[in-house]
């Protein structure tokens, strides 16, 4: 039985061995009905079997890895459109002593001197209509993805680099298939052609395993947010409150909410209508907007992206009023869109009870900070799951509620939603601690405060409300410090964090999955 990875970064030399070796990965994966991306250590798990079943050579495990990770992602690269692509391929295939290609910042430019392979694979693969790049490692190629230019990857590199790219892979749930070389080393190294030739030509369209590009839909969610667009959907001929909201809307912000909203949409509906995306996208943005204005003014915030905020510019009165309208407007475009009117009550009472949910966790919020109080961890944390959840939820929902997503999909987003909020916020109060400013508010990361409170004994509680009375921020960092408050917040978030992937393995949608998986490691 082998146990762990060895330091063996072996290739078979025979292709003979290499093909027995691809398709006992491929039984091997189909049998376990895996669905990417996997971690290191299953993929560990089925190379493992792979080299037990096939009574390979141990010195192959990592090779066997690399198969195995192929394999859970090979339908998957199958369904991307050649265009959709990216072909990777190292300097190192280069000839030394004959190479003509010039290289620049992002590479090498082949001079088509066919003194090595690299001219006879671009040309096949550019034929195709692939992006192609010959680069060392992999960082200008996870950006491509994350750029949104290519969904997919095909890598020919060395075993080394392959071993050292799994954790962003996985991370970034980069669907991908590493052709390693024949052998290590950083100048004319060799690879088996025939095998790069049959994966870059296989195409085997699938709606059902074809991604979603997570920055395509930001690209186009951001697009819809323009002057003209929001005018027409708004149509409230050019009064002043329709007005105010339009620049509401149209200011700040990452445009999460609508981005998830058309995402579910795009994951679930058979034939998604671009119109009906982006009422959905402005009516949840309608929503965000006004609970952002009324949060600025419960909060007495001065800023929000980088400008006065609306009550600060337009007065307490028009804030609210503004607010108020855009909450009118949210459910005014809900109710006139073309939907069966299941799916429509379905929606009418997501976001009704949405709005109740997070009404519910401001208002705690807001008590604990005006009545100068440390909430217990538990209270915190579920106060995060009624503002920062059911934000998500009701973004998650909404888009897979109107594309027909079946009950038991709506209810793992739901408990999902609820996951990723907490964590989130978590995230952030963890990053307000941490970040160096000369201000600070104890209102900025109250998950540190409640942790400290629950460690601390009866003494150094009486030592923290004291501190925490007096606004002594850096003595309290020093408590925090001393009692490994920032170490227990990461393991905390590690908590959340981990409970969001567990749900989002039980979707059966896989182009749900697979996106949800990019966000959560762009966001984590």
């Amino acid at each position: 039985m082998i146990k762990k990875v060895t330091d063996t970064l072996a290739v078979p030399d025979q292709a003979g061995i290499r093909s027995k070796m691809t398709r006992s990965a491929r039984l091997v994966v189909e049998s376990k009905n895996i669905r990417p991306p996997v971690s290191f250590m299953q993929i560990m798990d089925l190379a493992q079997e792979v080299i037990s079943h096939g009574n390979y050579d141990p010195q192959f495990l990592e090779f066997a890895m690399v198969l195995c990770g192929n394999e859970t992602w090979r339908q998957v690269v199958a369904s991307t459109p050649y265009n959709r692509r990216l072909l990777l391929l190292p300097q190192c295939l280069k000839d030394e002593n004959n190479c003509q290609a010039a290289i620049d910042q992002l590479g090498l430019i082949c001079a088509g001197c066919q003194s090595c392979s690299i001219d006879e694979i671009l040309v096949q693969a550019e034929s195709l209509g692939y992006a192609t790049l010959v680069a060392e490692g992999t960082t200008v190629a996870m950006q491509l993805v994350q750029e949104g230019s290519v969904d997919a990857i095909i890598g020919v590199t060395c075993m080394s680099v392959l071993r050292k790219s799994f954790p962003t892979v996985y991370q970034a749930a980069v669907p991908v298939i590493g052709i390693p070389l024949l052998f290590e080393g950083c100048a004319n190294t060799d690879v088996d052609r025939h095998w790069i030739m049959r994966e870059i030509k296989h195409y085997q369209p699938s709606r059902e395993y074809l991604p979603i590009s997570l920055s395509m839909i930001k690209n186009e969610v951001r697009a819809w947010f323009n002057n003209e667009t929001l005018s027409t959907i708004f149509s409230g001929n050019g009064n002043r409150t329709n007005q105010m909201a339009i620049d509401t809307m149209l200011h700040g912000g990452g445009r999460m909410r609508p981005i998830l909203t058309t995402l579910a949409y795009n994951a679930y509906e058979a034939l998604p209508s671009e119109q009906l995306a982006k009422n959905l996208a402005v009516i949840v943005e309608c929503f965000h907007k006004a609970s952002l204005i009324h949060d600025d003014i419960e909060d007495q915030d001065d800023y929000r992206y980088d400008r006065e905020t609306l009550h600060l510019t337009h007065g307490m009165a028009s804030a609210i009023n503004t607010g108020d309208y855009l909450i009118g407007k949210g459910y005014q475009l809900l109710s006139s869109l073309p939907l069966p009117a299941n799916r429509l009550q379905q929606s009418f009472r997501l976001i009704s009870e949405g709005h109740i949910s997070l009404s519910v966790g401001q208002g705690d919020d807001i008590l604990s900070v005006t009545q100068n109080e440390i909430m217990v961890l538990e209270t915190l944390l579920e106060t995060y799951r009624l503002k920062t959840g059911s934000a998500i939820k009701v973004a998650l929902l909404l888009g897979a509620v109107t594309a027909g997503a079946p009950p038991e999909e709506i209810a793992i987003l739901e408990q999902f939603s609820d996951e990723m909020g907490i964590a989130y916020q978590i995230r952030d109060d963890i990053h307000e601690f941490r970040e160096e400013r000369e201000e600070r508010k104890f209102s900025d990361y109250p998950v540190m405060l409640s942790l400290l409170y629950e460690r601390a004994d009866t003494l150094q509680r009486d030592q923290f409300v004291f501190l925490k009375g007096n606004g002594m921020w850096q003595e309290i960092h020093l408590m925090m410090d001393k009692n490994q408050i920032p170490e227990a917040a990461d393991e905390l978030l590690q908590v959340y964090v981990a409970n969001s992937y567990r749900l989002l393995d039980q979707l059966d949608n896989f182009r749900m999955r697979l996106s949800l998986y990019a966000l959560m490691g762009k966001i984590f």
